[in-house]
């Protein structure tokens, strides 16, 4: 067996007994290494040190700076510091975590290493890495931490979330919206539950149109819609053929631009053109960009984006061409390089504002600015001299707060014109303070799905709180997305529980969708399926976008190697805890067991109820871990548990002599005889008794009345 040898990796996306949010948990067999203590092996600490410095922040049990250093100079094991350099490494990379664990198993050498995580990918590609790392340490060998952290950099940028959709998602856990990425590797977003989701892709939202984003794409069609809306837009034509092109610039006057009528990102624009020859060729240029080509009137002025989103306009950003300044010694090539490139807030990345010029594979649009200044890539400047390489190289500059009121309202005019719900407008003028027909100010172009970053990481200027603006159009206040969520989980019991909550929950009239072990059912459609008690299940009726109320069965198992489907429920009912599924990853005792059922109770909202079993220790025990109300239910109407809580004022559901009674504190009521409940709850069936309780503590949970409760009860099984 070879030494710490990650036998499995369990990624744990909902919350599970380490904590309510995603974890990485690694099986880890030690080998040989199993007693080998830090301060036992020559020359170990010092390359831990050397290697990984930024560990002097880990706090560790001791609880200061440099507490996980103290404890390597005491001696620690392996599987602890797999943790940490595991931890260190994910920070290293680009995202900070700070929460990990390592605890024995019942089997010798053999250990859970737990780690929270960013993104799965890159947790487990550091966590291999952090293994490379220790046996090398171990083994007295040189380790690459530099190459290492670069490929993981590199995993980070190729897996994580973007920076604008981070943004939207940072402001959604802000409001307490739960999220959930839907294809790994890409900024595809779900906020909310079942009916109430909404669904975001970067820069565009479920109601982002096909015709919106159409409309937006053919500039000659946009041209002429804002036109009729009254919104200044330069006067232009989409042209066919180069003398065409000529002919319209003649018809509006020099100077032009030409571009394609359905490019973006400045591709194949060509401004200021005053030349029959300028034209003619900008044509074939902008043509292998595009599918048709426009010719505009010049607005002379600066390039501004502003971003609409919904009915307002919430950021703006200047465009200021990238100069470079002579030195008479290096041509213009290497003054990009060492001007502009240089900058570390410019890159490939999505992180950086502002782009490298590639000076290889030239911009033509580039080429012909140099050459109306009379220069090339390899022309040398004079000392001090000034010139203009690209014009639309440094967004990033923000300006929302200069904009001039008819200009907010143009732009937002503009894209409501399209349809658009997110939509950046593209502005020329002088002065985006003054009103734009006071300067001969134009929009020249409106786009959907548009950058973020510009806003998000200015390169001057305030950040804008673009993320929270677009949540909150996704989201009226008040709106959290949720709908009702219950988790039900115990030894046994479980899928009958889930039959019966389901059943009484349809007299509400809404769609009630439940996963249990028998499949996934959403309303009268039932589908069979293994993975209905697993997470897979729980997420597909999540996502159902029919379902406004969801019934979530939770095994130990998938708890155990998953996590629970869901970040938060309305009501978490625990109906037992037994000795059945002891084993399972290791979990020996019923005390373990317990903190596994507990799971539900934990996620339980502030508003939310816990129904609990009163007559089992463990599962009363849980009350004080809720965050929101208990409900507690028992067969024994003088349980002692039952007793103090109802001392307390608080709710109970108890069976007396065979009849179900609701109790809120001292006050009693009969709600029917247990003989009228359609499911057997004597002789061998008696274990039902608990399960019947329970649901009618989670329906009165639910505001269930208690006629409607009865009347379920009654018809429960028939068709």
């Amino acid at each position: 067996m070879p030494d710490l040898d990650i036998r499995e990796i369990h990624v744990l996306r909902g919350p599970n007994i380490w904590a309510n949010y995603p974890i990485l948990e690694a099986w880890v067999d030690l080998g040989s290494l199993n007693d080998a203590s830090s301060e036992e092996i020559p020359g170990f600490n010092d390359k831990i040190k050397t290697w990984l410095p930024g560990m002097i922040e880990h706090r560790c049990s001791v609880g200061e700076r440099g507490g996980f250093f103290q404890r390597l100079d005491r001696g620690t094991y392996p599987a602890h510091i797999l943790e940490h350099v595991t931890i260190e490494l994910q920070t290293m990379a680009g995202h900070p975590v700070g929460y990990g664990k390592a605890r024995h198993t019942c089997v010798e050498g053999l250990y859970k290493v737990v780690v929270r995580y960013l993104d799965e990918v890159v947790a487990e590609e550091c966590l291999r890495a952090g293994r490379d790392l220790l046996l090398a340490a171990y083994r007295g060998e040189d380790f690459d931490v530099a190459g290492t952290v670069a490929r993981l950099q590199d995993v980070v940028d190729r897996n994580a979330l973007g920076p604008s959709t981070k943004a939207m998602v940072d402001a959604a856990k802000e409001r307490d919206i739960p999220w959930r990425r839907l294809q790994q590797g890409r900024s595809l977003i779900q906020f909310g539950f079942g009916s109430k989701q909404r669904r975001i892709w970067t820069a565009e939202t479920d109601r982002t149109g096909a015709i919106a984003e159409y409309i937006a794409q053919n500039k000659d069609l946009t041209r002429s819609a804002l036109v009729v809306a009254g919104v200044p837009v330069p006067e232009g034509r989409e042209v066919s053929s180069p003398e065409d092109a000529w002919d319209a610039a003649e018809e509006f006057g020099t100077p032009v631009v030409v571009k394609p009528t359905d490019a973006n990102h400045g591709r194949g624009v060509f401004i200021d053109l005053t030349e029959r020859g300028q034209v003619i060729e900008s044509y074939g240029e902008a043509l292998k960009e595009g599918s048709g080509v426009i010719v505009e009137k010049f607005i002379p002025g600066t390039d501004h984006r502003l971003l609409v989103v919904g009915s307002k306009m919430i950021a703006a950003s200047r465009g200021d061409p990238a100069i470079v300044v002579g030195d008479g010694e290096q041509n213009i090539t290497g003054l990009i390089e060492s001007q502009l490139n240089s900058d570390p807030r410019r890159g490939e990345l999505e992180t950086c504002p502002w782009d490298k010029i590639d000076t290889v594979k030239w911009d033509p649009v580039i080429l012909r600015d140099l050459e109306k200044q009379g220069y090339t890539p390899i022309s040398v400047p004079r000392d001090g001299e000034r010139v203009m390489v690209a014009r639309f190289a440094n967004w990033a500059i923000d300006i929302t707060d200069e904009v001039h009121p008819t200009v907010r309202d143009h732009v937002v005019t503009a894209a409501q014109t399209a349809g658009l719900d997110i939509c950046g407008v593209d502005v020329v003028c002088e002065n985006i303070g003054k009103p734009l027909e006071e300067q001969g100010g134009a929009i020249v172009e409106i786009n959907a799905s548009p950058g973020l970053l510009m806003h998000l990481k200015p390169a001057v200027g305030k950040v804008r709180p673009v993320g929270e603006a677009i949540v909150d159009m996704l989201f009226a206040p008040g709106d959290d997305g949720r709908i009702p969520v219950i988790g039900i989980t115990g030894n046994r019991g479980k899928t009958t529980a889930t039959r019966l909550l389901s059943h009484l929950l349809r007299s509400t009239g809404k769609i009630v969708s439940v996963t249990n072990s028998d499949g996934i059912q959403v309303g009268d459609r039932f589908t069979k399926t293994s993975e209905g008690d697993r997470i897979t299940g729980q997420h597909g009726i999540l996502l159902h976008p029919w379902t406004d109320i969801a019934i979530c069965e939770a095994g130990a198992e998938n708890i155990l190697k998953e996590g629970l489907g869901f970040d938060r429920c309305l009501v978490g009912v625990v109906l037992n805890v037994g000795h059945d599924e002891l084993g399972l990853a290791y979990i020996d005792t019923l005390e373990q067991m317990a903190k596994v059922k507990r799971c539900v109770v934990d996620v339980v909202l502030p508003t939310g109820t816990a129904v609990l079993n009163a007559d089992d220790d463990l599962a009363a025990d849980m009350a004080g871990h809720c965050k929101g109300g208990v409900l507690y239910f028992a067969r024994d109407p003088e349980n002692a548990v039952l007793a103090a809580h109802r001392e307390k004022g608080g709710r109970a559901v108890l069976q007396r002599d065979g009849v179900v009674c609701l109790a809120v504190g001292s006050d009693e009521r009969m709600l029917c005889a247990l003989s009228d409940v359609a499911i057997p709850t004597t002789g061998h069936f008696e274990f039902h008794v608990e399960n019947v309780l329970a649901v009618i503590g989670a329906a009165w949970a639910c505001g269930l009345e208690d006629d409607v409760i009865v009347a379920g009860l009654k018809s429960f099984g028939v068709q």
